[in-house]
């Protein structure tokens, strides 16, 4: 029989893996896996700054997300720097002044290692529900702009003749992607947050023909890698978190064996194209 912490772990889990399936498909579809990276890494200045106000740690690091956010789409409309050096400016910068932050904190003992890498074995009721919480609302957010959202990833300057308004649609993606980040920093850690959102993703992607097949197969794909994850740390005594990715990386590997003698590949446009003998 489970301990009932290993059975909040896999609600918890199950909760996370299906917001990040539909979520990350947007990030490989827009080629974003360095912005997950870039608000992940800001999140340990969300936690230093909730340890030195005394403030509530989740709702902390999605306002410091937020703001890097909207920091990258105002020096973005600047124009002075690519979008990917801007990425990489604001990603070890915020992660720098982070750890620079904690380090003069001597009067707080803070465990490093469960914000970089999260213990979802840990997870008490009350996360539980706030993952759940979290997650249908940000689900709910999805299906709403699924529209203007897949219109601005195939084609901004239609989107914006069709009225559908892509750099609004921009900004709520950055803003769900901040939340998620909120809500899964203690689950499976700063550092893993981006795999969760873009190994499912990137797996389901080549078994789907439509958008909407890829992000309902990636949060399926999510969730078996968190329970493939959880039961090969109980059974092999291995770190939670790194174990649903290591599990999430083995399921993407699968996918690249020679599956029938066709493929159908996912094309930015969401149609099926490249099928292949």
């Amino acid at each position: 029989m489970l301990d009932d912490f290993f059975i909040r772990a896999l609600l918890a889990g199950t909760g996370l893996a299906l917001t990040t399936g539909p979520l990350g498909c947007f990030v490989v579809w827009r080629r974003m896996a360095y912005f997950g990276d870039t608000m992940a890494h800001s999140a340990l200045l969300g936690v230093a700054l909730s340890l030195l106000l005394d403030f509530n740690l989740m709702i902390s690091v999605f306002v410091v997300a937020a703001v890097v956010s909207l920091l990258l789409l105002l020096l973005q409309k600047r124009g002075s720097l690519s979008t990917d050096a801007l990425l990489g400016i604001l990603s070890h910068a915020t992660l720098a002044i982070g750890l620079v932050m904690v380090s003069f904190m001597t009067w707080v003992r803070i465990d490093l290692v469960g914000f970089l890498f999260g213990d979802i074995l840990a997870v008490s009721e009350a996360d539980v529900d706030l993952v759940w919480g979290g997650g249908i609302l940000v689900l709910f957010a999805i299906v709403y702009l699924w529209r203007p959202l897949l219109a601005s990833t195939v084609n901004p300057e239609l989107a914006e003749a069709e009225g559908l308004q892509p750099e609004r649609a921009r900004l709520w993606f950055m803003l769900l992607m901040a939340l998620v980040i909120a809500i899964a920093m203690k689950i499976v850690g700063i550092l893993l947050i981006t795999s969760l959102l873009i190994i499912p993703a990137a797996t389901a992607r080549r078994f789907s023909s439509s958008p909407e097949v890829m992000a309902i197969l990636a949060s399926l794909l999510g969730i078996l890698a968190v329970v493939g994850g959880l039961f090969g740390s109980l059974h092999f005594d291995t770190p939670s978190g790194p174990s649903i990715v290591v599990a999430a990386l083995g399921l993407f590997m699968l996918s690249l064996l020679p599956w029938g003698r066709r493929s159908a590949h996912l094309t930015i446009d969401g149609r099926a194209g490249g099928a292949s003998r």
